[in-house]
């Protein structure tokens, strides 16, 4: 089974521009990085210590910043919970350069404070063994905060609020990649596709 010249042609014009993307996205900083830096975490599978009614863990990486929990876009654990925690897992290990979390702004914004950050491998007391990118504190319900993760390494991205009698609710948690890991996850695309196609339809030489 053999790639035809046009298809390797396609793949390598494909590679250059995506490798073109990068270099540039690099440069001009994370503002700039092309979407698919967030597709692990939307493909991602969520989980959580506990949950309120309808307010699932999926409900944090279903893509909307809504903060308004009667809206039913926000992840909620039981009520006087001793360390509630919630998970994403990214299926694979990647570079994490960043983590928005987006707090319920219709009320109770307090609740979230004091929660930690988690990246990494492991899933030891529920991954909240791994590594702390950030704490967050007091931040009201200002919709969106961003932390800086200089570039952690983990599959497994946990928000773990430590005490007794805790709530753990979120409207948004995004993770957003370094720039060589959404060449690779790009990359890993066309090569199936192309793939798939060669098996479709091969070459006979």
């Amino acid at each position: 089974m053999l790639y035809s010249p046009q298809t390797m042609t396609a793949w390598v014009l494909l590679t250059r521009q995506l490798m073109a993307s990068e270099t540039r996205a690099i440069k001009e900083g994370p503002a700039h990085l092309p979407p698919h830096n967030l597709i692990p975490a939307l493909k991602g599978e969520a989980t959580q210590s506990s949950t309120l009614s309808f307010a699932a863990a999926s409900k944090a990486i279903d893509g909307r910043r809504n903060s308004f929990y009667t809206n039913g876009f926000c992840s909620h654990t039981a009520e006087d919970e001793t360390d509630p925690w919630w998970r994403v897992d990214l299926q694979h290990s990647f570079t994490i350069t960043t983590v928005k979390v987006t707090n319920r702004g219709d009320c109770c914004a307090e609740r979230l404070d004091g929660a930690e950050i988690r990246i990494g491998n492991s899933l030891e007391n529920n991954g909240n063994n791994n590594p702390k990118c950030g704490t967050i504190n007091s931040l009201g319900s200002s919709p969106t905060h961003t932390f800086q993760c200089n570039e952690m390494e983990g599959r497994y991205i946990t928000v773990f609020l430590p005490g007794p009698q805790k709530i753990l609710t979120m409207c948004e948690v995004e993770v957003f990649l370094a720039p060589f890991n959404i060449i690779k996850i790009n990359l890993h695309h066309i090569i199936v596709e192309k793939r798939e196609k060669a098996f479709k339809h091969p070459q006979v030489t």
